[in-house]
């Protein structure tokens, strides 16, 4: 499989690393300074995008329209995700977005949802959402902490928003993010009472989780159309 690679940081070197690996060939590495050709695209089979979250949209639609299925690790930029499933299905692409492609953390989300979902009557509970990543982490909360919010949200309807603020209201989750070297990644969601506590936990060890994770997705979105996410890839 030729693999696309957009953002040449950390995260683009491991993908590279991972991709060839698995016997993969990198057709290229777009960053910054890259001019782009229309052949890196005539010659790959699916692009893998870890860049910033100013740069991703584009980096979709230049996809989108060489008809080039994308996987997106990049987060920050969901306030266009309607916008580009629009400009996904004009094109008859594909696209598979994640705020973390490890598979542990994806199942990490199952849980979250199951847990949320037996505590929804539990109203002496209240949930909340501690982060921690490496400080060269540009946004925070985390798109791995909202992703986990969103999942509580959905299965506990008297909470419907998320919230940085030290004294949230009644209807909003408390999510707390913090930023230590060389952390790559730890999410933990405590649900508190005056009795006792229920915590679970994601830690992740190194970044290669990530990168296998957008590599694996990568591999299964080749041939197919639309817009998926690693639910789709785990069968979640």
């Amino acid at each position: 499989m030729n693999i696309l690679i957009f953002g040449n940081g950390k995260m683009g070197k491991l993908i590279e690393v991972i991709a060839t690996q698995r016997g993969h060939t990198i057709i290229e590495k777009i960053d910054i300074d890259t001019a782009i050709k229309d052949s890196f695209f005539e010659q790959a089979d699916v692009a893998i995008e870890f860049t910033q979250p100013d740069a991703a949209v584009n980096n979709i639609t230049l996809c989108a329209k060489h008809k080039l299925p994308i996987i997106v690790g990049t987060t920050g930029w969901y306030k266009d995700l309607e916008k580009v499933k629009k400009i996904i299905g004009k094109n008859n692409s594909a696209l598979l977005h994640a705020t973390n492609f490890s598979i542990g953390v994806n199942i990490f989300f199952a849980i979250n949802k199951f847990l949320a979902h037996k505590m929804n009557k539990q109203t002496n509970y209240t949930p909340e959402i501690t982060e921690i990543h490496h400080t060269q982490k540009l946004d925070a909360p985390s798109g791995t902490a909202i992703t986990t919010a969103e999942g509580i949200i959905s299965e506990i309807p008297r909470f419907k928003h998320w919230t940085l603020n030290k004294q949230p209201k009644a209807e909003e989750i408390k999510i707390i993010p913090g930023r230590i070297d060389p952390t790559p990644g730890t999410h933990s969601v405590v649900y508190d009472s005056l009795i006792d506590s229920i915590e679970i936990k994601h830690t992740a060890h190194s970044r290669e989780g990530f990168a296998l994770g957008a590599v694996t997705a990568a591999e299964w979105i080749v041939g197919k159309q639309g817009v998926f996410t690693m639910e789709d890839v785990l069968n979640l």
